[in-house]
């Protein structure tokens, strides 16, 4: 059997399953975009090669085994877009939950069964129809589970908006012994500059007492008052709107002073360094045209 183990986002990580880019299918049509910025590009003309998508996410395994990390892949479906795995199930403490993701990505599911069948049935839960939760929404520190939502009347509108409120309600019953927070979160189907498709599009905490933040990404300021307070104004780097757009707060945690990051991210990178942290930069500007970045292709199985 898998062990499961996770319990932050920041704990040494040893297994982990990354998603792949290969034979992801054409560039999608318009209409087909799940998000504004996957929209932006479509338009454009600058959706990503699935080569550039391809080395990028090598890139990113290479990096991951040379700290000795079990690396997961899911089994290859063509013309399938199978990059973000952190949306189809997540693990909470020793727990692995099924995502209800959009039903136009089920099929993704299928990719990581041979995994699903590694682990004790007793630890594996799917939730009933009406739970949305998506694992971007999901964020863990220690005895606080984070859980980003959308409470607007016109929820069943947006494409954008992934977890609702019966989600929240879902993992608070879950874990009744830890800190649930929700956090109500902007979302546009049209501005990639006004949409944080998931919690960690606006947030995420690193190292032990600090975090990434896009104050402007929380619908309620007294949601965002809760992370000043928890984690310390002093202890959060504060990003803009177009830092949140290139995905700053996506970055990836393989310890507690080991982060993945995007080597464009230079304000970020070199804070993170000043505050001691190894950072290891590698590009990934390509995959981040469809909104998702490091930890959206990730779906961490055991940290210590």
């Amino acid at each position: 059997m898998l062990k499961l183990n996770v319990k932050n986002e920041t704990g040494r990580l040893r297994a982990v399953i990354l998603g792949i880019a290969k034979n992801s299918g054409p560039v999608p049509k318009m209409e087909e975009a799940y998000d504004p910025k996957s929209l932006e590009h479509i338009l454009a003309g600058t959706y990503p090669t699935e080569s550039d998508m391809i080395y990028e996410m090598e890139t990113f395994a290479e990096v991951l085994q040379r700290y000795g990390i079990q690396v997961y892949r899911p089994e290859l479906i063509p013309d399938l877009n199978q990059i973000f795995t952190r949306d189809i199930g997540f693990v909470i403490d020793d727990y692995f939950i099924k995502a209800n993701i959009l039903p136009d990505r089920a099929e993704e599911w299928n990719a990581i069964q041979y995994i699903i069948r590694q682990i004790d049935p007793e630890k594996f839960i799917i939730p009933p129809e009406e739970v949305h939760i998506e694992g971007g929404d999901v964020i863990l520190w220690n005895d606080y589970i984070f859980v980003g939502t959308y409470r607007g009347e016109d929820y069943t509108q947006y494409n954008t908006a992934r977890t609702n409120i019966q989600g929240v309600d879902f993992i608070r019953n879950l874990f009744p012994n830890k800190t649930i927070l929700e956090f109500d979160l902007i979302k546009s189907m049209t501005n990639a500059r006004a949409n944080a498709l998931h919690l960690d599009c606006c947030f995420q905490p690193v190292g032990i007492h600090q975090a990434i933040i896009f104050k402007e990404g929380f619908r309620e300021e007294t949601e965002y008052n809760k992370i000043v307070d928890l984690f310390g104004l002093e202890n959060l780097f504060q990003i803009n709107a177009d830092e949140m757009y290139q995905m700053y707060s996506n970055v990836f945690s393989i310890g507690p002073e080991i982060i993945v990051s995007e080597k464009r991210f230079t304000r970020l990178n070199s804070w993170l360094r000043q505050h001691a942290f190894i950072v290891e930069e590698i590009p990934y500007h390509e995959i981040g045209k469809q909104e998702g970045l490091l930890r959206c292709s990730t779906l961490p199985l055991t940290r210590d």
